[in-house]
C-alpha cells in the first residue's frame, strides 16, 4: 500500500485510538515480550519507585493483545521518482516513538502495543507526510496476506510546511494549530543558523534578539524580554544554571546535538512556569532514549567558521543494549579564536568547549523509565581594555554536570492516558578570573526538582487537558568582589489546563498557582537595605480561542496574566560583576512583576504559502530592570541599580515562506518591538529594533542555493545612558548537498555570512561601544546521519 503526505489535525491522535481503521501496513507476527533485569534495573527502580505499570492497555484491546509489542516495518521514497529516502525521520505522533530509514527507505519502529497510530516522516528537502495504521489487531493480521508494506512517499518541496510542536500545547500538533505564536527551528534551518550558542542559533527568528559579548556568550531575548523571563528547556525540563545573573553568563546549552529547537514567543506557557513573560525555548535532543530501535542510529557533524577559526565536532549515537533498553551516549567538542571584526580583532574572545552525555531507558508496552546524565564545560574570554571593563579582560570557566529521570506511563490511569515524572539534580558553577589568575567572582549553583504531568482526552466538556505539579530546590553560593549572600529558594506549583474543540472553534484556558520563598539565610541591615527573607504567593491564567476555516485560514487570540518573582541578584546583590562591566546594587523590598498580555494573531498555510502575523501588548506591572545611574564606582564600573517601574511593551511579528513554482521559493521575516516604562513614555534599555530579513532560494531534492538580506533600523529610543545605533543591511548566502552515500544520508551545508564585510553593530552588544559584529564569514558544516 502506498501513502501519499496527507494532513491529520492535532486531534486525530485522540479519535483514532478508539477507531478500528483498515490497516495498512505490515506487521511481523512475532512478538516481543518484556524480561527485566532486576539487578541492572534496581537503582532505577529505587529512585522511581512510583512508576508502577498499570494492567490496562492504552488502547483497551484484549487482554491477549494488549500483553503483546509489535514490531512495525515500513519504507519511505520520492513521491516523483520512487527512489528510497536515507535519513528520514519517522516518529510516531504523541508517542514519542521514533526510527531513522536505512539506505534503502526502510524503517523499523518498535515497541508498539496493538491499536490504531498516526505515522509522519521528514526528511531535507521534502514535504513532511503522515500516514495511518493499525498495529497487532486480528483485522491487520488478515490484512498482512493481501496487501504489501506501507509506503510512506515524500513530495520535494522548498518550503517545509506543517511543523508538529510539542511545546506548551496540551498534545503533540501542527504549529498551525497552536493556540499561541509558535516557531520550529529544525533541519536545513537549523543546520544553516547554527553557532556556538542557543540564542545565537535562534536569533533570526521572529520576536528573536540575542544580547552579545562576543562569539562564546549570547542570551536569548524575546520580545524584548530576557534574563529568567525567557525559560531555556532541555526535553521539556527547566535547565538548571545561572545565566540569568550576568550579561556574561551564557547559557549552559550547546545546541550542536539538538534535533530540534521549539519557541513560544509571549506568556501563557502555564505547564513550565509563570515567570516566562517573554516565551519559552525547547531545544529537544531526546537526551533519554523513547524507543529501542531496529538498528544503530544517530548522527556525526563538522563545523568550522572562519571568523573565529572555530573547529567543532560532534557525534550522537543511539542502539539497543537489548530489545527494550536503548542507549544513547554524546560528545560535542568545540574550539575557537579570537573574533574578527572589519576593523580589526576582538582581542580574549576565544573559547573551548566540551560536553557529553548518556542516557538509557527500559521501554515496555506500557511506557517507559529512563535516566541520563550530561557534563559540561565552557572556558571563553570577556574582552576588556576599556572603562567599565577589566583593563586586560576576564577569562571564564563554566562547569554544569546534571542528571535526570523520566518515567512515562501510556496505560489509562484514571481518566489520564499519559503520565510523566521527571526528577532532575544540577550542579553549576561559573568563576570569573582575572588576567593575574586571581579569582575576581563566583557563581555556584545546586538544584533539584521534581515534575509530574498527566494528560487525558475526552473528560466531560473537555477535548483534552493536562493537570500538574512541581517542586524544586537552589542553593545559591557566592564568592570573590561579590557581597551577594548565599542564599536559597525553594519553589512549588500546580497548575491546569483545558481545551474544548467546538468544531471550527478551539478553546483553551489554564490556571497556575506558584509559591517562592526566598531565603538569604541572614537578616541583617546593608548599604541596599534590610536583607531579609521574602514569600511571593501567585496566580497566573490563560485564555485562548482558535478559529480554523476550510480555506487554510486561521485565527487567534490570548489573554495571559502572569507573574515573575525577583531572582536573587535583583534583590539582593552589591559588589562589582567585573565580567558584564557593572557595579550591581539589589533592591531587598522588590515586589514581583505582574504581566498583563494579549497577542492577536492571523494564519495562512497551503501546499505553497504559510504566512503568520501576530500583533502583541504586554503591561507590566513592576517591571525589574538594571537602571544605569550615569555614576561610577571606585574601580571604575558603572553604577547599576536594580528598580521596578510599570512598563508596556507592544510590537508585531510576521514572517511568510512562498513556493514560487519550479523549486524556487521566497521568505521574509519581520519583527518590531517598543518597550517603554508607563507614564513618562521614557524608552527601556536594550531593546531591538524594527529587523527583518528577506531570502530568495532555489530547491532541489539533493541540493539547494540561497541569497539573503538580513536588515535593522537604527535603534534611537534608547533608554538613560545607553548608546543609539545605526541601521545596516548584511548579505548572507548559502548553499546545501544531501547525497546518499554507502546507505547514509550526508549533507554539506557552506554559508557565507556578511559577503560585503559591512562594518555594523548589534544594539544589544554589550561591546558595541569598542567593536563592531563579526566580519566575512565563510561557515562549513558537514552531517552524516545514520
Amino acid at each position: 500500500m502506498t501513502l501519499v503526505g496527507s494532513r491529520i489535525s492535532a486531534l486525530s491522535v485522540q479519535r483514532l485510538a478508539s477507531l478500528a481503521l483498515i490497516p495498512m501496513h505490515r506487521v511481523s507476527s512475532t512478538a516481543v515480550h518484556p524480561s527485566v533485569d532486576g539487578i541492572r534495573w534496581h537503582l532505577l527502580a529505587l529512585v522511581l519507585s512510583f512508576a508502577v505499570a498499570p494492567a490496562l492497555d492504552i488502547h483497551q484491546l484484549s487482554a491477549q493483545e494488549a500483553e503483546q509489542v509489535h514490531v512495525f516495518e515500513g519504507n519511505v521514497r520520492d513521491a516523483g521518482t520512487g527512489e528510497p529516502l536515507a535519513g528520514a525521520h519517522v516518529s510516531v505522533v504523541g508517542r514519542e516513538t521514533w526510527a531513522v530509514t536505512r539506505g534503502d527507505g526502510s524503517f523499523h519502529l518498535t515497541g508498539l502495543a496493538a491499536g490504531a497510530y498516526i505515522l509522519r516522516a521528514d526528511r531535507l528537502g521534502y514535504r513532511g507526510a503522515t500516514a495511518v495504521v493499525t498495529v497487532g489487531t486480528e483485522r491487520a493480521r488478515r490484512a498482512v496476506a493481501e496487501s504489501a508494506e506501507v509506503v510512506i512517499e515524500l513530495a520535494p518541496s522548498p518550503i517545509a510546511l506543517e511543523d508538529l510542536v510539542v511545546t506548551a500545547t496540551i498534545t503533540e500538533r501542527a504549529a498551525a494549530e497552536a493556540l499561541r505564536p509558535v516557531s520550529v527551528m529544525t533541519g536545513d534551518v537549523l543546520q544553516r543558523q547554527m553557532t556556538a550558542t542557543v540564542a545565537g542559533t535562534l536569533a533570526s527568528m521572529p520576536g528573536m534578539a540575542a544580547t552579545r559579548m562576543g562569539p562564546s556568550v549570547a542570551q536569548p531575548v524575546i520580545r524584548g524580554l530576557s534574563g529568567d523571563r525567557v525559560l531555556m528547556l532541555e526535553d521539556g525540563i527547566a535547565v538548571g544554571d545561572a545565566s540569568n545573573q550576568g550579561a556574561d553568563h551564557t547559557t549552559a546549552l550547546d545546541p550542536s546535538s539538538a534535533r530540534r529547537i521549539e519557541v513560544v514567543r509571549g506568556p501563557g506557557a502555564l505547564l513550565y512556569g509563570g515567570n516566562a513573560l517573554g516565551g519559552v525555548i525547547n531545544v529537544i535532543r531526546d537526551e533519554i532514549p523513547s524507543a529501542a530501535p531496529h538498528h544503530l542510529t544517530g548522527a556525526a557533524t563538522l563545523q568550522t567558521q572562519t571568523a573565529t577559526g572555530s573547529l567543532a565536532g560532534s557525534a550522537t549515537a543511539v542502539f539497543a543494549l537489548a530489545e527494550r533498553v536503548p542507549l544513547r551516549v554524546e560528545v560535542a567538542a568545540r574550539t575557537a579564536g579570537d573574533l574578527k571584526t572589519p576593523i580589526g580583532t576582538l582581542l580574549n574572545t576565544d573559547g573551548e568547549l566540551w560536553s557529553g552525555g548518556a542516557g538509557t531507558a527500559y521501554v515496555g508496552d506500557w511506557g517507559r523509565v529512563g535516566a541520563s546524565f550530561r557534563g559540561y564545560r565552557n572556558y571563553y574570554g570577556i574582552p576588556g581594555g576599556f572603562v567599565g571593563g577589566h583593563e586586560e579582560g576576564v577569562r571564564i570557566e563554566m562547569e554544569r554536570v546534571s542528571s535526570r529521570s523520566r518515567t512515562v506511563i501510556d496505560d489509562p490511569v484514571g481518566p489520564f492516558h499519559n503520565l510523566r515524572f521527571d526528577a532532575t539534580h544540577s550542579w553549576y558553577t561559573h568563576r570569573e578570573i582575572e588576567a593575574s589568575g586571581i579569582l575576581g567572582t563566583l557563581f555556584e549553583q545546586q538544584s533539584a526538582s521534581a515534575d509530574v504531568l498527566g494528560r487525558h482526552r475526552r473528560w466531560g466538556p473537555f477535548t483534552a487537558g493536562a493537570m500538574g505539579g512541581r517542586a524544586s530546590w537552589e542553593d545559591f553560593g557566592y564568592g570573590g568582589s561579590l557581597h551577594t549572600p548565599d542564599t536559597r529558594r525553594l519553589k512549588a506549583a500546580l497548575y491546569l489546563l483545558e481545551e474544548v474543540d467546538l468544531g471550527s472553534f478551539q478553546i483553551e484556558s489554564g490556571l497556575r498557582y506558584d509559591w517562592t520563598l526566598i531565603d538569604p539565610g541572614e537578616e541583617r541591615v546593608s548599604d541596599i537595605g534590610e536583607i531579609h527573607e521574602r514569600g511571593f504567593p501567585s496566580f497566573s491564567a490563560s485564555l485562548g480561542v482558535l478559529y480554523k476555516s476550510a480555506s487554510g485560514l486561521v485565527l487567534g487570540a490570548s489573554l495571559v496574566r502572569a507573574f515573575r518573582t525577583p531572582d536573587v541578584t535583583e534583590l539582593y546583590s552589591e559588589g562589582p560583576h567585573l565580567a558584564a562591566y557593572v557595579f550591581e546594587v539589589g533592591n531587598p523590598s522588590l515586589e514581583g512583576e505582574v504581566g498583563r498580555g494579549l497577542d492577536v494573531f492571523l494564519r495562512f498555510e497551503s501546499d505553497r504559502l504559510r504566512a503568520e502575523v501576530t500583533g502583541f501588548h504586554n503591561d507590566i506591572r513592576n517591571h525589574i530592570y538594571g537602571e544605569d545611574t550615569g555614576r561610577l564606582s571606585r574601580v571604575l564600573l558603572p553604577i547599576y541599580q536594580f528598580r521596578g517601574s510599570d512598563a508596556v511593551f507592544s510590537g508585531f511579528e510576521a514572517g511568510v515562506d512562498v513556493d514560487a513554482g519550479r523549486g524556487l521559493a521566497l521568505e521574509g521575516v519581520a519583527s518590531m518591538v517598543n518597550g517603554s516604562l508607563k507614564g513618562t513614555d521614557q524608552p527601556l534599555p536594550l531593546v531591538p529594533p524594527l529587523k527583518g530579513h528577506f531570502a530568495v532560494k532555489y530547491e532541489r531534492p539533493s541540493w539547494y542555493v540561497r541569497a539573503e538580506a538580513e536588515m535593522a533600523d537604527q535603534q534611537d529610543r534608547v533608554g538613560e545612558f545607553e548608546t543609539a545605533t545605526a541601521g545596516y543591511t548584511v548579505f548572507n548566502a548559502a548553499a546545501g548537498v544531501r547525497i546518499t552515500f554507502g546507505g547514509r544520508l550526508n549533507v554539506l551545508t557552506v554559508n557565507l555570512v556578511n559577503a560585503a564585510n559591512a562594518e555594523y553593530r548589534n544594539h544589544l552588544s554589550r561591546v558595541k561601544e569598542i567593536m563592531p559584529e563579526a566580519g566575512r564569514s565563510l561557515n562549513v558544516m558537514y552531517r552524516v546521519v545514520f
